[in-house]
């Protein structure tokens, strides 16, 4: 019998930075300071304060919708075609990201 394919792994957050400082010039350190001040950006802008709504250039677009709260209401159970009440739903936050047309032309 044929072994299957071995599948590649994703980079380990490690390799990301070792990369990224190799491509760059960077220091590691310098690298893993981007990612935590691009993270803290994205917290700043997706928060309650925020416009709910980041942009990474060419990449994606990050953006917080919120889901209001359901009261409890009638469904139909799909095993036996029976009403029944379901609970009701606290409202929250939904994150969503959309790929960007550059991104989508990369896979």
């Amino acid at each position: 019998m044929a072994k299957a394919a071995a599948k590649k792994k994703p980079a380990t957050k490690t390799e990301i930075f070792n990369s990224l400082a190799e491509r760059t010039g960077l220091t590691k350190k310098q690298v893993a300071e981007f990612f935590d001040a691009l993270s803290d950006e994205i917290a700043a802008n997706i928060g309650k304060k925020g416009p709910r709504v980041f942009q990474i250039p060419n990449l994606c677009k990050i953006v917080a919708v919120d889901k209001p709260a359901l009261p409890k209401r009638q469904v139909r159970n799909p095993a036996t075609g029976e009403m029944i009440w379901a609970p009701p739903k606290a409202a929250s936050v939904q994150v969503k990201v959309r790929p960007l047309k550059k991104l989508k032309e990369m896979a």
